[in-house]
Parts: structure tokens; sequence; C-alpha cells
């Protein structure tokens, strides 16, 4: 958001009577008070004659005309609509930078999968051996960050297009991607709908992988050399069980993942850590539209649960997370209209979304086992 030039401190009288012209075909002022909360805002106290989740985006526009933007919140009881003395510029999208990140990722996770698939000295350079691994793991990332962009895009939020992180890491070959709104979403339905569609669509993608993945892998003895054991969580377990119709890892056997299914797994991982119920993560959307301002409550007691997971697992992952935790996971996106709450559909949509980070989220992501 960008301070406009035409509006000075203190507020004209015209300037908050016109306001106050504007909001009256959809709000019945109370009482007005300038400089609250902030100097240059204007504070209208009273209730609304119409819809709100219906009028929000109209009275949006005209407040924006006039150089303002309008924010919803409960006052003491009252509805209070507050005009900031800001408004929402959609800068260009950087679509060069895009693409290119997304084509250095690509070019990651086929060395990952080259790796895995390694059959003579020199095939970890050979980096089309690297395509099941990268295709799979891309088709679910690019439909979770595509999911986000639809949304936003839907609900005239301003958004950047996916933004994919590259990593040089032989095991994943990418910290996955990201997508930044570059104004807050109109209330707690649009954050819900950006916030949810994004893993829901690379769930979409992910578990078929994942099925796909371990139908085409093979069951066999542990390896008697140091190996990587990937952790489960409740969703990856029963699948396992379901296909295999027996616990892995137990009785000295599990399965050997290929390229496809470890793509699945990933996929799996990364959904579950997106959905951590804090900040600006996809789960902190959805404990904040559920809980509202109480979401920030679950900062303390996720950071201890991780710290806790760290001393008994002796697991290094979740010290990383958080350590970015402290920096991501404390501020959570507020909409302009915090009043309006979610209909009783997204209610359910956004519990489920909750729910299935609790089935998807592995105590122990990875071990190095040494027999």
């Amino acid at each position: 958001m960008r301070n406009l030039p035409q509006t000075y401190f203190p507020i004209p009288l015209e300037t908050v009577e016109h306001l106050r012209n504007i909001l009256s075909e959809y709000f019945e002022v109370g009482d007005t008070s300038i400089d609250v909360p902030a100097d240059g805002y204007v504070r209208f106290r009273g209730r609304f004659i119409q819809d709100l989740a219906s009028c929000f985006n109209s009275l949006k526009e005209k407040f924006e005309e006039a150089g303002f933007t309008p924010i919803v919140r409960n006052d003491e009881g009252r509805t209070a609509v507050i005009a900031i003395p800001e408004v929402t510029v959609d800068t260009p999208a950087n679509w060069p930078l895009a693409i290119t990140l997304f084509v250095a990722t690509i070019l990651s996770t086929m060395v990952v999968g080259a790796s895995s698939a390694r059959e003579s000295a020199d095939a970890a350079f050979q980096l089309w051996r690297g395509w099941p691994f990268s295709l799979s793991i891309m088709l679910i990332l690019t439909a979770h960050e595509l999911g986000h962009y639809f949304a936003a895009r839907y609900h005239k939020v301003p958004v950047s297009p996916p933004y994919f992180i590259p990593l040089p890491s032989p095991l994943i070959g990418t910290m996955g991607a990201f997508i930044r709104l570059k104004g807050r979403p109109q209330n707690k339905r649009v954050l819900m709908d950006i916030g949810a569609s994004g893993p829901l669509a690379g769930m979409i993608f992910a578990i078929p992988i994942l099925i796909i993945g371990l139908m085409t892998s093979e069951v066999g003895p542990l390896p008697t050399e140091p190996y990587l054991l990937e952790g489960n969580s409740i969703l990856y377990f029963l699948t396992k069980l379901t296909i295999f119709q027996q616990v892995l890892p137990g009785n000295g056997m599990d399965v050997s993942l290929n390229q496809v299914a470890w793509a699945g797994w990933v996929g799996f991982l990364v959904t579950a850590l997106n959905l951590m119920p804090l900040g600006q993560l996809d789960g902190g959307h959805m404990a904040y539209v559920i809980f509202g301002q109480r979401a920030k409550q679950f900062f303390w007691p996720v950071i201890i649960a991780l710290g806790a997971l760290s001393l008994f697992t002796a697991s290094t992952t979740w010290i990383v997370w958080i350590a970015l935790l402290f920096f991501f996971g404390r501020v959570h996106a507020e909409p302009l209209d915090d009043v309006t709450e979610l209909d009783p559909r997204r209610r359910v949509i956004a519990i489920f979304t909750l729910v299935l980070f609790f089935l998807i989220f592995p105590p122990i992501p990875i071990q190095f086992i040494f027999p």
C-alpha cells in the first residue's frame, strides 16, 4: 500500500463528509471520529443496512477513488468502518523471474531424480533419468501454487505469480514455492478460499502420485548399510498398509520408494509444513478464519511441540522450522472485513484442511539409519 499525496493531516472536514456520504448508502453512521485509531484515519461506527459481504467491494471501490481503503472491525460491541489513507497499487508481475525460477527448479529436481536412478558411474549426470521425480513433484507444487493464484485472481486480490525455490539438495531439490498477496483479502471467506485452495489442489495430485509410486515400488529386506528412512504420517502409513497388506517398515522389510513414490511422499511433507496453523502459512490462514484473533495463541504451543519433537526424536528438521517460524509464524493475514464470518460450507472446508494437517504430518520426517 502507499500513501496518496492528496491525503493531508489533519484530514479536511470536506473529505470526512465525502466519505460519510459514500458510506451512507451502505451504513448507518452513529458517530464519526477523526484521527482514530491513528493519525490520518477516520472511524465511523454504526450498523450496515446492506449485507456486508455483498456490498463491501462496491464500498471499497468508492473509498479508493477518494484515496482511502475501508476496513471493518468490531469495536466495543459495535461495527466500525475505518478509512485508512492508503490504497493498494497492483504492481506489474515479474514473470521473467517466475519462469527462471520454475525452470531452475525443474533442473534441481531432475538432479535428485537422476541421482536416485543411478545405474552406472556417470548416470547421475544424465538429467533425463530424473524426469519421473521432477514431473511428479512439479505437478504437485504447481497445482498447489496455482490453486492459490487462481483463487486470489477470482476474488480480485492482487497477487504475484508463483515463485519456485530451487534447492541444490540430494533429497528434495526444492524448498517449494510461494505466491505473494499484494493486497488484503476482502473477508475471512476470501482468505479461506485462497488459503485452502493450494493444499487441497496439491493433494489432488499428491495422493494418486503416491499410490501409483507405491504400487510400482518394490518391497524387500531393510538395507544392511546406512540408509535414509522417510517418516510415517497417519495417511502415508494407512496407504502403505492398504497397498501392501502389512505394516512397513516391519519384520525387517520395507518398501524401496521409486522416484514417483518419493515425489508423493515429499508432496505430503511440503503440504503438511504449509498447513502448520501459524502466521502466513496456509494452516495459519485456516486457523485465523476459524478462531479469529485467538489463532495467535497457537504460536507458543506449536513452537513448544516442535521443540519437544526435536528433543525426543533427535530430529534437526524441527529446529530449522522453529527458527523459520519465529520470523514467519507470528503475524496473520487479516482481511479488510474482519466481521463477516465463514458460511457453513467454508467452515467445513477450513476444519477439514486443519484435520488434513494431522493426517499427513510426519513427527519424524527423515532419519538416517546406521544398522
